[in-house]
Formats: C-alpha cells, structure tokens, sequence
C-alpha cells in the first residue's frame, strides 16, 4: 500500500492480494540470479577474447572515442565516465582498476593499453594516481583487438538501459587469454590463468590448424610453458603439463639472481621477481627473517631498483658464508621462490568451463574462423552492391545523350527514375545513383575508371566467394593473419623454465671447492654449465623441451675459461661461478643451466658465440665475421685484465662464428647468404696477434653476407653435416620457417681460401637468401628458440637441391661430440 493512503483512497473494486513464498525457495532462486550475474557479467573472461566485460567495455569504448595509438592521451577520468555512462553501471573504481591493469606492462605479457603518468609499481606496493592525473590511449595491440568490428563480425546487444548497443565478444585478432591470461573470483568458482609468450602461442596455434588432430604433447613443443611479464625462472615442468591436460594445476616461480662481489664481499642481485610480487615484499619479509635470527649470513639489503634499470636488489652477504647456501634459504622462507595455481575456467557459449590448452587453442581458432567468415561475407555484399551502381554508370555513360534527354523531358524525379528503369533496364538502386550523379563523373577518363574499378571489384568478389566457399582457404587466411600477428607484436621469451630445482639445498657446502676436471658448457639460448660427467656426451639422450650446445671446452672447477663475443671479444669467466649439473646428468630430467646475463655483461647487440680454454698452447682459436674475414688468433692471456679484444673489426662487420682448434687440421667453413658454401683447411690461415684484423676467407657477391661459420674436425665418427635453412631476405629474423636440407659435408670440395665456394641449397617460390646455416659433426639436433626441438628432414646428397618446409623457425643446431641437450635448470 502506497505511503500515506488509506483504505478510504482506494477504489472501490480494490482486492487485497497476498502471496506466501518459501524464504528458501526465494533465497535459492534469488541466489543463483545473483551467481550467474557475477559469473557471466563480472568475474569471468570469455574465451574467445580473453576479456571480462569491464575491459571489453573500455577497449570497445576507448575505440568508438578515437582513442588510438596515433593520437593523444586522454585522461584516464574521460574514459571511465563514458564507459561508465554508457555501458557499465558499476562504480567508477571498478572501472579504473580494470583500465590500470590493462595499461601494466608488468601485469600483462602484451599491454593493451598506453598509459601515461604513474600507474602503479608491480606487485601493488605503490597504487596508481587517481584517474584525474593519469592520461591513456589504446595500445597497438587493442587495435588488433578491435579491427573489423564494423564489418559485422560480433555481435551487438543493447546496454543496460537499451538505448545503446554493445559488442557481446570483440573480434580479437589476438589470442588474448592465454597470452595475458586471467584472474577473477566468481561465485563458487574462480580463475587464474598464467600468461604465455604470443610467438608460441601463434605457432601452436596454427600448426593445430594445419593438424586440427594435434597431441597435446606436440603442441608443447611449441608452448613449453607459460611466460611472465616479469621473467623469472619457472622451477618444475609437471605442474604445467597437468594444466595443459586438465586445466587445473600449479607450478613454482623463482626470482632472477646472480652472485657479484661488493669489495671483500660477495651478494646475491635479484634483477627480476616472481610474478605479482614486489620488491618491498620482499624487503619486509627479509628484513624479518634476520631480526628473529631465522635466517643468518646477511649483512645488507639495498633496494637499488629504478625506471632506468629495472629490479635490482642487492642482499650482501656476511664474510664467512657461502651466498649459493643463503640464496637457498631465502627462496624457502621468502617470496623470492612463489607458487603460481592454474585454474583455466572462461566462459564457453555463456557457460564457465575449465579447459586444457588444446580446448582453448580451439575456441579462439572457432571464433577467428566465425569472425572472417562474417567478415568476408560483409565485404562481399558491400562490394556486390557497389558492383551494381558501377554497371547502372557503365550502362548510362554508353548513351549518355539519351540518358540526359529522357532526365530532362521527366517532370519529376519520380517520372525520370521510373522512365530510366524501363528504358535501359535498370534496378532502382541503379537510376536512383544515376539521378545523383554530378556532371563531372561524364567524361571518358570516368568511364575508365569505371570499368577498372569494376574489374577490381569482380576479382575482389571472386576471392571472397573463395574464402566462403572453401573451408582450406578460410583456415588459411586465418593462419596468414596470425602469422602476421606474431610478426607485428611477437617479443622473445622472457621466463626460462626448469626441469628441476638442481642439487639439494646447499647449507652445508664447504667453502672450499676441489679443482677437480670438468668441462663448461654453452647452450644456444645462451645458458652456461659445468659437468664433471662423460654422460652428456653420448649421442643416445632423449629428445625433449632443451637448448641445443653450441660450445663445450675442457676446464678445472676452480679454473678460467673465455667467452667469445661478436664484437670480437674474448671476456674471462670463472669456471666456480658456473652452475654443477648434477651427478646423473645423463637423464634427460635432470642437469644445471645459469643465463649469461647473471655471469657477465653484453651489449644489445652482442652475443656469445663459443667457449674457449685460456691455454697458451695449442693451434689457436678461427673467427669468421659476416663480410668473409677469417683469423687464427695465436693463444694469448693478458694477466692483469677481464677482457681483450681478440681481432679488429672493420666498421659494420661482427664476427659470426668463432671455436678453439684442437689439432690445427680442422676445416674451416663458410656459408653465404647467397646459398654458396666455401670450406679449406686450417691450416692455410696463418696465425696473427689479437690486434690484427684478419684476412680474406670468402669471396661473396654484391649484397651478401656469411651466415655461419664454423670448424669441422676430420676425425668425427659418422662424419659430418650441412644444415641450410632458405628464406626470404625482407622477413625479420627469427620469424622466417622457410625449408630446410640436410647434406653430407662429404659432398662439397674443399677449394682454397678467399674463392666463392659451390653451391649449397636451390630456392624454393618466394624464397631468394639463406637465413640459417650450421656445418659440424652428425647427426645434427635442431631448436627453435624457446628450446622446443625441431626435427630436421633425411640426408639429402643433392648438395644444390631444394629443402623441405619448416613449422617453426629454427634458431640452433648442433651434434656430437658436443652434449644435445640442457636443460634449463639452474643449480644452487
């Protein structure tokens, strides 16, 4: 009863009517209405974009603003209340927080937001400014997110009030949820799901539409395992493997460290975190560890982290102490080691579902097929109709002088479409563009345009009527599109992933170490170990996710190896600061790696080519540099510095390939990017001082440039191999698959230094360079640059025949009697 009446205001028919309702019915059925409100319209992402309605709001907003990368900020308050305003009715913070997180490169693997003005610091120790200060616009990958939208590619419902319209899923270009994955917290369910490097992800992607019956354990050759926007080091693979099966699993993430001395002390540096956790976490909790005397042997903890360098904690320890041993309690007792759960539920058709990678490979490739399906379907009609106004000028400009009489002998418009329709057969549509028609449009260059446009327009017809008609040409329309994704917003990967956590724990390590024998080790994503195990070096090792060795020279445990760079230098390193795989390295689950990166400093531009002992006998170390000069270096050790510049480099030239000589009557070999393969003994090379700049090694033609270089010993048991990798010379590096031909080494002539070599490898279409090239012992493994193995084709004895197509680029080989496989295992 309204308030404020009474029963003698009511009208006189008025009944009463009261209905009795259970209290649990109602909270039951009230209960459920609010749950899938939470699920469908909060908490939960959809599969096929990876995104909560929230953040398609304001990507889908932020579009419809012209809020692009090409133009300027906008503040960040402008932004929520249109969204707000226009599409959700919830609180301006919910709102803004979703904008922040979208805008944190430490957050998100591909940020689809460009943020502008303090957004926050990793982990959430330090909140974003409010939005009135902060400034954002899309991010190039939100455009990809968005493009076509308007092609009727989604489709559209009303808002929350009905007066506006709302896409129900974006066209994502991008597979958006497994490369920036998900958290949310529903009711009665959740999801957390790890982000993953958008290169593999594509790869994998693609091969399962080429081989929709794809294994789950082939397309983890592609995505070995998820890869943080923060780095760190992924400890443990099985976790990972049960989430990709069921959906449902959990891993542990260690913090990015490394051993450096401070004066008379050593510490450990921390340069990257474990994901979502911040530094002053990690402050606070050591901090008290060593006041409760929980944890002995640190002296110091300086937080030396800034915009310009990143993370970096130095936590100096105590003389006295082995840092290896402290590291190790601290990832025990502090967040510098976390435990990251998967719980893969999206959204699949409105309803939560928990998916393994295979199924969410398949819900994205289900959409993209639906979204270029409706796209080209949009584009055929719309060229069709343009199609149909083209013929109505043709035919009008043909008699273009009765067109006129008949137009100006009508009384009307009405009269004069109605007289054009029945004089020269023409659809509405037809006499109605004619009639509006400007005189300018009635000259002969129109009519040539005219009819070049109409042409283009058939051929534009007829491939989308292919793209409809042909679910082959769909799917790889589809693929081509991501491969170019891939291209445009690809980033290598940043997250190593570990087998194994390595030796046990190391509290008890004595101070002192033997110099006992061992050998150093260089994998080709540039991990450095040492082994004191024959086992590594047998050729029977399973295949499994490894990095390929590049490099493996003898040394002692407390001894000097050098590393060569392509800058042409040769920097000292210390064989104790190298990991110990362990005892059993000959199973393939367990051996020890470190990043180069946490050993010793590189230019963005260099690399670290090969390992070298310090010996000051012996034949020497070759260099070869990408204009075709090769050198013998003469052995040499300067005492009293940490590196030395091994040859002079011209301007524009780096060296490519560079090993120590073991006898002095190994073959020296160059491969050209003009498919020319030059090899001479040697022997021929006379040995020069580290200052001197070498001399000439091949002859190459006018736009070339040596893709590899390397040393073949004439005593390798089954011989040795040439891999040649053909591709297209525009295609950025590491992107291009092209085909790939293995050939004995036997099959080419050695010729004499500084001539051109024969040819190794004949194009295939669309193919004009060679991209990889490796020459060395068989058999020959081969890895793509996450570490996957790839597997290489037959022997071919053409040694100018063709090759066969690659899935994936390949980044490394190499073969025995180097060890063929590493796994990346740090060991402390």
């Amino acid at each position: 009863m309204a308030r404020g009446k009474t029963t003698q205001d009511l009208p006189d028919d008025f009944e009463e009517h009261i209905l009795d309702t259970d209290i649990g019915e109602e909270m039951r059925s009230s209960f459920l209405e609010y749950s899938y409100s939470v699920i469908y319209s909060r908490a939960l992402p959809d599969a096929r974009d990876g995104l909560k309605p929230v953040q398609r709001r304001i990507l889908f907003t932020m579009n419809d603003m012209g809020v692009r990368p090409d133009r300027g900020h906008v503040k960040c308050a402008r932004i929520v209340g249109e969204v707000m305003g226009k599409l959700h009715p919830h609180g301006d913070g919910a709102i803004y927080d979703a904008l922040v997180r979208m805008a944190q490169p430490w957050a998100m693997r591909l940020p689809m937001i460009d943020g502008h003005g303090n957004f926050g610091s990793p982990g959430g120790d330090d909140p974003a400014a409010a939005m009135r200060y902060t400034e954002a616009r899309m991010g190039p990958a939100a455009l990809a997110m968005t493009d076509d939208i308007k092609e009727d590619t989604v489709d559209f419902r009303p808002n929350y009030d009905s007066r506006e319209m709302e896409p129900s899923v974006l066209p994502a270009a991008i597979p958006n949820l497994l490369v920036n994955g998900a958290t949310g917290i529903a009711v009665g369910m959740a999801t957390n799901m790890a982000p993953h490097n958008l290169i593999e992800v594509i790869a994998a992607a693609r091969h399962l539409i080429k081989h929709p019956g794809a294994e789950l354990d082939t397309l983890m050759k592609f995505i070995p395992g998820p890869d943080l926007p923060t780095g760190g080091t992924i400890v443990g693979l099985d976790g990972i493997r049960d989430a990709y099966e069921t959906g449902r699993g959990s891993f542990k993430i260690r913090a990015t460290t490394r051993i450096e001395t401070f004066g008379r002390r050593k510490g450990i540096v921390i340069t990257e975190l474990p994901f979502n956790i911040g530094t002053e976490k990690i402050i606070e909790r050591v901090k008290t560890l060593v006041q409760s005397k929980k944890i002995q042997g640190i002296a110091d903890l300086k937080d030396l982290t800034d915009r310009q360098h990143g993370t970096r904690l130095v936590i100096e320890v105590k003389n006295g102490f082995v840092p290896e041993a402290v590291l190790e309690q601290l990832y025990k007792m502090t967040p510098l080691e976390d435990s990251f759960g998967i719980n893969n539920v999206a959204l699949v058709d409105g309803q939560p579902r928990t998916l393994g990678l295979k199924e969410l490979l398949e819900v994205f490739l289900g959409h993209r097929y639906d979204v270029v399906r409706r796209r080209s379907q949009f584009r055929r009609d719309k060229a069709a109709d343009r199609l149909h106004l083209v013929e109505g000028l043709l035919i009008a400009i043909l008699d273009i002088d009765e067109v006129i009489q008949l137009i100006r002998a009508s009384d009307n418009a009405g009269e004069a479409r109605e007289r054009l329709m029945s004089v020269f057969d023409l659809s509405q549509p037809q006499a109605e563009y004619i009639l509006d028609m400007a005189l300018r449009r009635l000259t002969k260059f129109s009519k040539i345009e005219l009819e070049k446009e109409r042409d283009e327009l058939q051929a534009t017809i007829e491939y989308l009527d292919s793209i409809l008609g042909d679910d082959e040409m769909l799917r790889k329309v589809v693929s081509d599109e991501l491969a170019e994704v891939a291209k445009t917003f690809g980033t290598p990967r940043r997250t190593v992933l570990l087998a194994s956590a390595g030796t046990p724990a190391l509290e008890a390590m004595s101070l002192e170490v033997a110099d006992d024998p061992c050998f150093a080790l260089l994998s080709s994503t540039g991990l450095l170990a040492r082994s004191s195990d024959a086992e590594p070096f047998s050729t029977g090792s399973a295949r499994a996710n490894h990095d390929v060795i590049v490099s493996v020279v003898p040394a002692t445990v407390r001894g000097q190896i050098g590393v060569l760079t392509s800058r042409g230098r040769l920097v000292r390193l210390g064989v104790l600061d190298l990991p110990a795989m362990p005892p059993t390295a000959g199973d393939p689950n367990l051996s020890g790696g470190l990043p180069l990166s946490a050993l010793l400093s590189l230019e963005s531009d260099e690399r670290a080519l090969a390992l070298t002992t310090l010996a000051t006998d012996g034949p020497g170390i070759a260099l070869g540099t990408r204009l075709g000069v090769v050198k013998r270096v003469n052995p040499e050790v300067l005492l009293n510095k940490d590196e030395w510049e091994v040859i002079k480099l011209a301007d524009g030239d780096e060296v490519v390939g560079a090993a120590q000589l073991r006898t002095g009557t190994e073959s020296l070999v160059f491969v050209t990017s003009d498919a020319q393969l030059l090899h001479f003994p040697a022997d021929t090379v006379r040995p020069q001082g580290r200052s001197a700049g070498g001399m000439a090694g091949v002859r190459m033609a006018h736009g070339s440039k040596v893709v590899f270089f390397g040393v073949v010993s004439p005593d390798a048991p089954e011989g040795a191999a040439v891999v040649t990798v053909a591709g297209s010379s525009s295609a950025l590096p590491g992107t291009e698959t092209g085909s790939v031909k293995t050939t004995p080494f036997s099959e080419f002539p050695a010729k004499g230094r500084a001539t051109g070599g024969v040819r190794a490898h004949r194009y295939l279409k669309g193919e004009d360079s060679i991209v990889f090239a490796w020459v060395g012992a068989a058999p020959a493994m081969a890895a793509a640059a996450s570490g996957a193995p790839i597997d290489l084709p037959e022997i071919d004895p053409r040694r100018d025949g063709s090759g066969v197509p690659l899935e994936q680029p390949i980044d490394a080989v190499a073969g025995p009697p180097r060890p063929q496989i590493i796994r990346r295992d740090v060991d402390f």
